[in-house]
């Protein structure tokens, strides 16, 4: 089992940077593959990007490429996002999921998805 804590988000002027983090109990991290999610009002949740449990495979939504870097240190089992040049419709709830899977493809359903974290808000305003 492992449980999630997501930490970093806030309210950041459009074309700025975020970085978040999520730290996961458990001694098992590094056979979870992990994935950030994010919802924003009125709509439904998203993936955003995977990362395999070794972190040699990313994948990213198409409105993430080249702007979010997905990362982790299994060795202090932490999940890290970095935001860069933030839009406002980069607007949401961002969560932290994990899913036991060794295997080098990824999942973007959420109900993939077994342990999740409870959210941060990341605000992109002027």
């Amino acid at each position: 089992q492992v449980h999630l804590v997501e930490s970093g988000g806030g309210l950041v002027q459009p074309g700025g940077s975020l970085s978040l983090s999520c730290a996961a109990s458990g001694r098992t991290f590094s056979s979870y593959a992990m994935a950030w999610f994010r919802q924003a009002p009125g709509k439904e949740r998203e993936w955003v990007s995977v990362i395999t449990w070794s972190g040699l495979n990313t994948y990213y939504r198409d409105s993430a490429k080249g702007r979010f870097t997905i990362s982790r240190d299994n060795s202090n089992n932490m999940l890290y996002l970095q935001m860069n040049n933030l839009k406002p419709e980069d607007t949401a709830v961002y969560y932290c999921a994990a899913k036991y899977y060794s295997g080098d493809g990824y999942y973007d359903d959420d109900f993939e998805y077994a342990y999740w974290g409870q959210g941060t808000q990341v605000t992109v305003s002027p």
